[in-house]
């Protein structure tokens, strides 16, 4: 078996939806080269306990560190938590908590090269790119993983000239936006409110993209046949090699290590008596979460719709820097006699495993928050979407699905915290549209749901990808003969 020479760390923002992304990837390229051994530097954040279960169960999975010998993780110690008085957004608290990591982080580096390990590479996400400084001070060469999809690389990009940031702080909400990374121009109103919102976010946005022209690569987590226009737009508009390598997403699921995970079996039993292709799966993600009137129109469109659904309903966050949770008493968020009204053909739950279930045959449509997760586990598996985003990037993401790639229905482009009600007709309409939908809309997901899984096969596009980035990472470095694996990196 060939000896794991050299080192390649990983920094991810401590949220589920970032840190998973990132650690499948590094699995995939110490798998992908067994002389690599993939290192995974651990923030701790004390609102985010989720990331301690799912790190803490891939590290009890071998004895080596986790996740198998070519995957390890370090968990840094717990830095200094911003104190309120220094922040005035969720965005902001994030930024000063990560930057509070960075000695620690170099501590760490420096630890790794003192077993006498060659440390090759150091991979930083849009959240914590600013620890490049610390890479370069130790001579490092650093690179972009980038979770999200690469049209919304591009806008972040876009967002460096001047007109463009002209344009979006106007009042003007109806303009649309020629972005490069967009066939079609971009309504201003799909933007992520954090730049629609304030100076102090626009400003984190720019300091950021402004050092991913700065990395030696950018590895993005999509795949050419998916995004070929954003791809190539990429490509003509920053001189680090741009690498997609996705779909980079975790087949497994959250079924091993999520604390919930014994509700897994009752929800997947109902599954399995439900017709094939019959059953509306409504999730707005780990992150997502509705009002109690949006939840009441929820159920009565549901009811008017006349699919059967399974519906994963968490209660909003008590606290600014707090997640969504599961509620004590779903009944209770429910319009009055739903859940009889509705025993026979659905199932209201907390949090599912998603993964699971969009596997299962019983699933026939997927109403999603748009996160780029689950666009690229909805596609994995066939089952077109119809959208309604939350938060982030999403809306932009659901203008793509819809509009540009034509893989999802509309239920809306720009919903968001503040946004007026969808109305129970208006879901009702868009289940109809989703469920009824054997044209187009359906085949062409089938169509994304072959070309994903070649994608990362020994001949697809992101395996080439894959195969030039070890490459790159290895010249000038004296190893053993080539041992790249050709084996598919899924």
């Amino acid at each position: 078996m060939a000896r794991r020479q050299v080192e390649v760390a990983f920094v991810a923002k401590p949220g589920i939806g970032n840190l998973v992304p990132a650690v499948e990837f590094a699995r995939r390229l110490a798998n992908h080269d067994p002389r690599f051994r993939s290192t995974v530097l651990v923030i701790t954040d004390p609102h985010q306990p989720i990331v301690s279960s799912y790190v803490d169960s891939l590290s009890s999975s071998s004895s080596g560190g986790g996740g198998g010998g070519g995957l390890r993780f370090v968990h840094l110690p717990m830095a200094d938590l911003p104190r309120p008085g220094e922040y005035q957004s969720t965005l902001a608290h994030i930024s000063l908590h990560i930057a509070n990591h960075a000695p620690l982080v170099k501590e760490a580096l420096l630890e790794l090269r003192s077993t006498g390990v060659r440390v090759a590479a150091l991979f930083l996400d849009m959240f914590t790119v600013p620890m490049a400084d610390v890479a370069s001070e130790l001579g490092i060469p650093h690179y972009l993983f980038f979770a999200s999809p690469a049209s919304f690389l591009g806008f972040t990009l876009y967002l460096l000239d001047p007109e463009a940031r002209e344009a979006i702080e106007s009042e003007d909400m109806t303009i649309d936006l020629p972005v490069p990374s967009f066939v079609s121009s971009l309504p201003k109103r799909v933007l992520p409110s954090s730049v629609l919102n304030g100076e102090d976010a626009l400003a984190w946005w720019l300091a950021h993209a402004g050092r991913y022209g700065g990395t030696e690569g950018i590895v993005v987590n999509t795949f050419e046949e998916l995004e070929e226009h954003a791809v190539r737009a990429l490509r003509a508009s920053v001189s680090s090699p741009v690498y997609p390598v996705g779909p980079v997403i975790d087949l497994d699921g959250p079924v091993k290590w999520h604390p919930q995970r014994a509700e897994q079996e009752a929800i997947v039993q109902w599954l399995d008596k439900q017709p094939p292709a019959s059953v509306v799966f409504l999730c707005f993600g780990s992150m997502g979460s509705l009002s109690t009137p949006q939840v009441k129109e929820i159920a009565d469109g549901l009811e008017r719709a006349g699919f059967r659904f399974l519906w994963s309903l968490r209660e909003p966050p008590r606290g600014k820097l707090e997640n969504p949770t599961d509620y004590a008493n779903v009944a209770q968020a429910l319009p009055e006699g739903f859940l009889d009204r509705t025993a026979e053909t659905g199932l209201v739950c907390g949090w599912v495993p998603q993964v699971t279930i969009l596997a299962h045959k019983a699933i026939g449509g997927f109403v999603s928050h748009c996160g780029w997760n689950s666009i690229l586990e909805s596609l994995w598996y066939g089952v077109p979407t119809a959208t309604w985003p939350v938060y982030s990037e999403q809306q932009m993401n659901a203008f793509q699905m819809v509009a540009e790639l034509g893989l999802a229905v509309e239920i809306r482009l720009d919903y968001r915290e503040g946004s007026a009600l969808v109305s129970a007709e208006e879901l009702a309409r868009g289940l109809r549209h989703l469920m009824y939908s054997d044209g187009e809309v359906r085949s062409k997901v089938k169509e994304m749901r072959d070309k994903s899984r070649m994608a990362v096969t020994e001949h697809g596009s992101s395996h080439a990808s894959m195969r030039r980035l070890v490459q790159e990472l290895v010249v000038g470095l004296d190893l053993d003969d080539d041992q790249e694996t050709k084996l598919p990196i899924i």
